[in-house]
């Protein structure tokens, strides 16, 4: 499994609505991507579950490699460079995955979590810490899944939830989920 997001922060005055269209024109079109687990494309409004910011921030989760780069370099991607310009593009090593107790519930809100990976404690604790956390969010009431990351580069963990209600169990940076498609999510591993 790896994990990817970009994020394009917006206008404090952006209409929103011009992402929310969007989605709803255009979500679909990854619904049967090969080698995708999960795409959920998010959003945050400014002032609202106290996000600071306006911003549309979709995370996938992909089953392999030649699917992300298949859509980074052959033509999904380039819809994203061509609207609003070529954003940043983070990439994890996925360490673990869990379906929730809500699985098959519609995800409303996604969290996500980024932590330094604590300097001084062995690297095989820190992945068991990182597989605990992940256990215990898909193990919340309303939690769809849960997945863990980690960028090496950085040394950075990225702990990632989904939840059918307002009100997630989860630490973290809260986003609206626009839509989700899922071709591949019963393949992602656990």
């Amino acid at each position: 499994m790896h994990a990817m997001q970009y994020a394009l922060t917006l206008p404090a005055d952006y209409d929103m609505t011009v992402i929310r269209d969007r989605v709803a024109r255009r979500g679909h079109l990854l619904d049967d991507w090969e080698g995708l687990g999960v795409k959920t494309y998010l959003i945050r409004e400014r002032g609202v579950h106290g996000s600071p910011v306006n911003q549309y921030a979709p995370f996938y989760l992909w089953n392999t490699v030649a699917g992300m780069n298949s859509f980074l370099w052959g033509g999904g991607f380039q819809g994203i460079a061509d609207d609003f310009g070529r954003p940043q593009v983070r990439q994890w090593t996925g360490l673990t995955y869990e379906e929730g107790v809500a699985a098959h519930s519609p995800a409303r809100v996604a969290v996500l979590r980024r932590q330094p990976a604590a300097d001084g404690v062995p690297l095989a604790e820190i992945a068991e810490e990182a597989v605990c956390e992940t256990g215990r969010l898909a193990g919340e009431d309303g939690a769809l899944l849960a997945a863990a990351a980690v960028d090496t580069s950085r040394w950075e963990l990225v702990h990632f939830s989904l939840w059918e209600h307002a009100t997630p169990k989860a630490d973290g940076d809260a986003y609206e989920v626009l839509h989700m498609s899922a071709p591949g999510r019963d393949r992602l591993r656990t």
